[in-house]
């Protein structure tokens, strides 16, 4: 905290898909048991694994030939990723290779039981999964072994009224089961409390633009335990931090 430069962790390499290298990652999780980060290399169609201990210049590759777009884990240590070609959300065991579909994998549609384009995920204890359903303009909710979802955000097409959503992407859910999203087309953040039936604005939402009180295309989001938000402002190429209420 306070740095003004950062470290290289993974990648760095230019782009390529050696082990060293990385194409477009677009998230990434830290495995604390294992003291490394799981990265979304979606440009080279993988999720690798990359050892934060000192000397380790490669990562390893834990699946290949899948559309990554979004990572989550869980207290027991499942992998869950968003396959943003199969519209589908599969949960893995450290080691596995097929997994099992959580969420979606109905084909394409805006049916409660299929995604169009899943990109972020978040799973809370339950095992319950959220997914950011990007074209279809909404957030849906699916609890463990659920044959299908519940829209919990957005579903009311793709404008910007407090009920709809425009590409929602990064996602959080506190233990409330209040959910934050990036409304990424829509350059603000919502927070929708459980079982509301809209959403209210609290960071943006004052058209696109690079001013304090804009952002330009939001795309990931995360809170700190002190309760401060952390938006990745894509189209600003830079990171906010927000003292939330």
């Amino acid at each position: 905290m306070g740095d003004k430069n950062g470290q290289v962790v993974a990648g760095g390499n230019g782009q390529g898909n050696r082990l060293d290298q990385l194409i477009l990652p677009s998230d990434v999780l830290i495995d604390k048991e294992t003291d490394s980060l799981i990265i979304c290399d979606g440009g080279n169609r993988r999720v690798v694994r990359w050892s934060r201990r000192s000397g380790r210049t490669q990562g390893e590759i834990l699946i290949d030939n899948i559309s990554c777009r979004g990572l989550a884990m869980d207290d027991q240590r499942y992998l869950y990723i968003s396959d943003i070609e199969k519209h589908e959300v599969r949960r893995y065991q450290i080691g596995d290779k097929t997994g099992t579909i959580v969420a979606g994998g109905n084909g394409k549609g805006a049916g409660l039981n299929q995604l169009i384009s899943p990109t972020y995920i978040f799973v809370d204890q339950q095992q319950t999964v959220y997914v950011s359903d990007y074209n279809n303009h909404r957030v849906m909710k699916w609890n463990k072994g659920a044959k299908e979802g519940i829209v919990v955000a957005g579903g009311q097409g793709q404008r910007s009224a407090l009920t709809q959503l425009s590409y929602p992407s990064g996602l959080f859910v506190d233990t409330l089961g209040t959910i934050y999203v990036a409304d990424y087309g829509n350059h603000r953040v919502m927070r929708c409390p459980k079982g509301a039936k809209q959403g209210t604005v609290i960071v943006g939402g004052n058209g696109r633009g690079e001013r304090v009180t804009q952002l330009n295309y939001p795309v990931g989001l995360s809170f700190d335990r002190h309760g401060n938000l952390y938006v990745v402002d894509c189209g600003n190429n830079r990171v906010q931090r927000f003292s939330i209420e």
